[in-house]
């Protein structure tokens, strides 16, 4: 009997609650998933007192997420909710005071939606599905970035804890993947790196960021991106010295010209300037990989020369003479620069000059030309006669190991192939600065411009040089040797005046202009039409330990991949006996058996 009644007794409970689940057309509703519906609040319908044809629906009692509809709405269907998640039976005293909340439901903008699920958390797939997911934003979150990060990682983790945002925690990456406080060796560039800007990852390496995507502006700005404004800049002298030469007034050019050309040289250097700042306070540590590597070390000459150029050509609409100080200013940085590079290329080691070779060392002679050439400007003396003979010391030292590249050497491919053109600037500026220092173009100044000419001629007569690539920013190597030869030409036509010299200034300015117009209107249709200008900095992003090969293998076998070029990888490094050959002291019994065989 007991049973029986307490078997009735629970029947009798369970009737008396609701339904949790009850399937309701939503026409059945009156102002369901609208706004114009709504009621207004002296109207106010909730379940007590609204009778119509419609069934009765028992207000459910749970736990749930306060809408933000809900504050601008007011009084239509009312849904309550209770903070322990219990069914509250209908007309019980309780029942008025469990009532939280107003709930409508209502379609949301992909936007909304998006804020809403930032700000809740576990709760985005409620409101959001997978088309609400930023790519763009999910990229910045991306933490494997964070090791290139200076202070700025720690400055956004506490703006994410001052919004209320729960912080992520940080992934547990691998030993070979942390940055250390010291700088990376040199020899990890030469060992990561292929190519002869050291710029190509080998096969059996490793980045430490993901180049599947796309990395940050930031990352992918190099520091060659001071080639444009040596490019533009050393057009504003170009045309500074068309305005005021003997051999081509007959050109009549305005002085204005000049001027705006100026103007515009200056904005880009300030812009390129700025951007690269916030790369060094942003990501210091890719700034710091490009000084240390051994070739792009070579490129942070160019914002100081971009320098020099905008002092040379300063219009006389700004000012007619410049101070001395500012030639020291100038010169200072670019003189503990050479302190550097060149005792490097003199002192051995992995830096040696025979070791890292490329025409791209030619900026850290150009410098020494260029200074000359304003402190001669100037009215200056010693200092520019020191700068020019440290200069052609090293120049001609240069000019040798290029000219006759060691057998062990690698060739330059076809996307580097205008940097041959630097072999010009530094002749073409030589000639000039001697003829500034000694007050007319002498015969130390004409052998000088001949060999730029003679370097020019050579250039131009090989057409595959100039086809076979795509466009990069290695295409400004260009414009400024080219403006360069324009310039000693101009200064050469003054002395030597007959109708060749003009013609050939003429063609050479020509040439000179025509460059620096369609790499301009090229480097901005792929920076902001095909976005393409500044792809993945692969030389900043090598891991600072070399991988094991024994490692990759099982990652491979592990993933079940057959590919034929990770199998002859892992032969390269193990015998056939599974031993791995990079950490043996002498070479295997293998390897003496097969050297016998092939003999």
């Amino acid at each position: 009997m007991e049973m029986g009644e307490m078997s009735s007794s629970s029947k009798q409970i369970i009737e008396e609650l609701p339904p949790l689940l009850t399937v309701i057309s939503s026409k059945e509703i009156h102002g369901f998933d609208t706004i114009d519906a709504f009621p207004s609040s002296e109207t106010e319908v909730t379940n007590d007192n609204a009778s119509n044809e419609h069934e009765r629906i028992e207000p459910v009692s749970t736990k749930s997420i306060q809408s933000p509809i809900a504050s601008q709405s007011q009084t239509p269907k009312k849904v309550y909710f209770n903070d322990d998640a219990k069914v509250v039976p209908h007309g019980s005293p309780s029942f008025e005071s469990t009532i939280d909340t107003k709930f409508y439901s209502q379609p949301m903008t992909r936007a909304a939606t998006y804020v809403e699920g930032s700000a809740y958390g576990p709760y985005t797939s409620k409101y959001s599905g997978p088309q609400a997911q930023n790519p763009r934003i999910e990229r910045l979150k991306d933490t494997r970035f964070n090791s290139f990060k200076t202070w700025s990682g720690k400055l956004e983790r506490q703006l994410t804890q001052l919004r209320g945002n729960p912080v992520e925690p940080k992934p547990s990456s691998r030993p070979q993947d942390k940055i250390q406080g010291e700088a990376l060796p040199v020899h990890r560039y030469f060992d990561a790196l292929d190519g002869p800007e050291l710029d190509t990852l080998r096969p059996s390496e490793e980045l430490m960021l993901p180049n599947d995507k796309s990395w940050p502006f930031l990352l992918r700005f190099p520091i060659a991106s001071f080639g444009i404004c040596l490019g533009v800049s050393s057009q504003a002298i170009l045309w500074k010295t068309l305005a005021n030469s003997s051999s081509t007034t007959f050109l009549k050019v305005s002085p204005w010209v000049n001027f705006v050309l100026w103007i515009i040289s200056v904005a880009l250097v300030v812009v390129v300037t700025l951007i690269y700042s916030l790369k060094l306070l942003f990501y210091s540590e890719a700034v710091r990989r490009e000084y240390y590597h051994p070739i792009r070390v070579n490129f942070f000459f160019a914002p100081f020369i971009s320098l020099l150029f905008l002092a040379l050509g300063c219009p006389p609409l700004v000012t007619k003479d410049l101070p001395p100080a500012l030639w020291y200013v100038l010169m200072l940085p670019i003189l503990c620069l050479e302190l550097k590079i060149y005792g490097q290329w003199m002192s051995g080691g992995q830096r040696r000059l025979s070791k890292v070779a490329s025409p791209v060392n030619y900026l850290a002679v150009v410098g020494n030309f260029v200074g000359a050439l304003l402190g001669a400007s100037m009215g200056l003396k010693e200092g520019p006669i020191f700068f020019f003979a440290v200069g052609l010391a090293h120049y001609l030292v240069l000019f040798v190991t290029l000219y006759q590249r060691l057998p062990t050497n690698n060739t330059l491919p076809k996307e580097l192939h205008p940097v041959f053109f630097l072999f010009i600037a530094a002749p073409s500026v030589a000639s000039m600065a001697w003829a500034r220092i000694e007050g007319s173009f002498s015969y130390v100044s004409r052998v000088a411009y001949f060999i730029a000419l003679f370097l020019l001629c050579s250039l131009v007569v090989r057409i595959n040089f100039f086809r076979g690539f795509k466009f990069s920013i290695s295409w400004w190597a260009y414009t400024f040797p080219m403006t360069a030869i324009a310039i000693a030409t101009i200064r050469y036509s003054n002395e030597v005046t007959n109708w060749m010299t003009k013609a050939l200034s003429i063609v050479l300015t020509v040439l000179s202009i025509l460059i620096v117009a369609a790499l301009l209107v090229s480097t901005l249709l792929h920076a902001f039409v095909f976005r393409n200008l500044f792809p993945n900095d692969i030389a900043i992003a090598i891991s600072d330990r070399p991988p094991k090969a024994r490692t990759r293998w099982f990652r491979h076998f592990r993933h079940g991949s057959a590919e034929n070029s990770e199998i002859e990888r892992y032969l390269k490094f193990v015998n056939c006996e599974g031993h791995d050959l990079e950490s043996s002291d002498g070479p295997s019994i293998t390897n003496e058996k097969a050297k016998s065989e092939s003999v």
